[in-house]
């Protein structure tokens, strides 16, 4: 069942995404409102997919115009000799790697230095590039409507010092066989043994799907 679901998943991003596509190429009115029909049904099968009852998924769309690509979620891999850095999520009380969406106006290195200083306190230089993943070849639980690339990076603190924010409630190190409770929507235990290995043995390069 897994499988079947997620391939319905699938499904329904693409046709999310052809239809904003055809809503801002459309020649006229009736393509337009076929469009915007399909957008409609993509949305309520995004919904009725979810792990949680179904709801309106309108808001978590803002109006997009153009050819649909996929949103980038930047991730921040701060280690302290063996210890990984991880922030505890307000909504969830799970714990992550510091990150999220990727602001535009922002490279992908400034878009996780900021994140990791506004979940962690902490001032870092964004090293490396450990992966760039496809979200939907990993088992994040619960799955989002949004399609999205993840990027690893690696990174090393010179300053700041360790506080919360008004996203996170808890900031802290561990080590490979101490983990808390994964926020695991935002990154799988596999990931977190990804970026344990990268740190152990950086030649190993850039991982990507």
């Amino acid at each position: 069942m897994p499988d079947f679901r997620n391939r319905w998943l699938a499904y329904a991003q693409r046709i999310h995404a052809l239809a904003v596509t055809g809503l801002t190429y459309g020649l006229g009115p009736f393509d337009r409102e076929r469009y915007q029909e399909l957008e409609d049904l993509a949305l309520d099968m995004l919904s009725d997919l979810g792990d949680g009852p179904p709801f309106d998924l309108k808001p978590l769309f803002p109006i997009e115009q153009g050819y649909q690509t996929p949103k980038v979620d930047v991730r921040g891999v701060v280690f302290d000799e063996d210890r990984i850095l991880l922030v505890r999520e307000q909504d969830n009380q799970r714990w992550a790697l510091p990150g999220g969406w990727a602001d535009v106006g922002l490279t992908p290195a400034e878009n996780v230095v900021k994140e990791v200083e506004e979940e962690s306190g902490l001032k870092v230089e964004a090293k490396a590039l450990i992966a760039v993943l496809d979200k939907k070849c990993h088992p994040h639980r619960p799955e989002e409507p949004h399609y999205a690339y993840k990027m690893f990076f690696y990174c090393e603190a010179f300053g700041g010092h360790l506080r919360t924010s008004y996203e996170t409630t808890e900031v802290g190190f561990f080590s490979r066989h101490s983990l808390p409770m994964l926020s695991e929507n935002r990154n799988t235990p596999g990931q977190i043994e990804m970026c344990f290995d990268y740190h152990e043995r950086p030649t190993l390069g850039t991982r990507f799907d």
